[in-house]
C-alpha cells in the first residue's frame, strides 16, 4: 500500500507529496521546491526513509530545493523529461526573481520518458510524458491504487498554463485527453497547486479539457 501526505510549499503554495511504502517505510519527496523545514518536518513524524526526490517538471515552485534535499539524505533525483533540462538550468536565476532562498544546483541522475517506471519501496509508478505546460513535464500513475501525481498539467477545474516560453495549449489538452484521462475515471490526482479531484470528475466538468467540448471530433 501507498501513503501520501500533501505539503504545500513556497509562497506559490505548491503541494509537495511526500508518498511511501507502508511495507518498507521507504519515501520520495515528489517537487520540493522549497521550504524544506517542512518536508524534514513530515519525513520524522511518519518515521519513514527517503530514497529519492521525483520531479514532474522544471518550475522553481516544484524543482529549486531538490538538490539540496538530495544532497542532505544522499539520495537522487528523478525525472523530469530531459526537454525542461533549460529549466533546471536556470533555476538560480528564477530563484533570485521570485525571493527563493539560494538552494544547490543540480542536474537530475536519472531522466525520465513515456512508458518507463518509477519505484518508491515496492511501489511501482508509470511515468507518462504530458508537454504542453513545459515541454519535459511528466506525472506518476500507480494503477493499482488509482493514484496520480500531476503537476501543473491538470488542476481542479482548470489545467496548467501554457503561455510560458515553450509552452503549447493544443499539445498540453492532448496530453490530458490522450493521456491521462484514458487511465481511468477512478483515478484520484495530485495536482500541482489546490484541490484533489478524479480524471472522471474532470472529464465531467472541467470547462478546458470536458468531454462535451469535444463531442464533434
Amino acid at each position: 500500500m501507498l501513503k501520501c501526505l500533501i505539503i504545500p510549499v513556497t509562497p506559490f503554495q505548491q503541494n509537495c507529496s511526500l508518498v511511501w511504502c507502508e511495507k518498507t517505510k521507504r519515501a520520495a519527496a515528489v517537487d520540493p521546491g522549497g521550504d524544506l523545514h517542512l518536508i524534514r518536518q513530515a519525513i520524522a513524524e511518519n518515521g519513514v526513509t527517503l530514497e529519492k526526490v521525483l520531479l514532474t517538471h522544471g518550475h522553481l515552485d516544484h524543482a529549486t530545493a531538490a538538490g539540496t534535499l538530495a544532497e542532505e539524505y544522499g539520495v537522487k533525483i528523478e525525472g523530469p523529461h530531459p526537454d525542461d533540462l533549460y529549466l533546471i538550468e536556470e533555476l538560480p536565476t528564477a530563484g533570485k526573481k521570485y525571493g527563493f532562498q539560494p538552494e544547490k544546483p543540480f542536474v537530475p541522475d536519472r531522466w525520465l520518458d513515456d512508458g518507463e517506471h518509477v519505484t518508491v519501496g515496492d511501489v511501482q509508478f508509470d511515468v507518462v510524458h504530458c508537454p504542453g505546460h513545459t515541454p519535459g513535464h511528466v506525472v506518476f500513475v500507480q494503477p493499482e491504487m488509482k493514484i496520480a501525481f500531476v503537476g501543473d498539467v491538470l488542476f481542479r477545474g482548470s489545467v496548467g498554463r501554457s503561455d510560458f516560453p515553450r509552452g503549447d495549449g493544443e499539445q498540453l489538452v492532448r496530453s490530458i485527453r490522450g493521456k491521462l484521462f484514458p487511465r481511468g475515471d477512478d483515478i484520484t490526482f495530485v495536482p500541482g497547486h489546490g484541490q484533489t479531484s478524479t480524471f472522471g470528475w474532470e472529464r465531467k466538468t472541467n470547462p478546458y479539457v470536458a468531454d462535451m467540448l469535444f463531442e464533434d471530433d
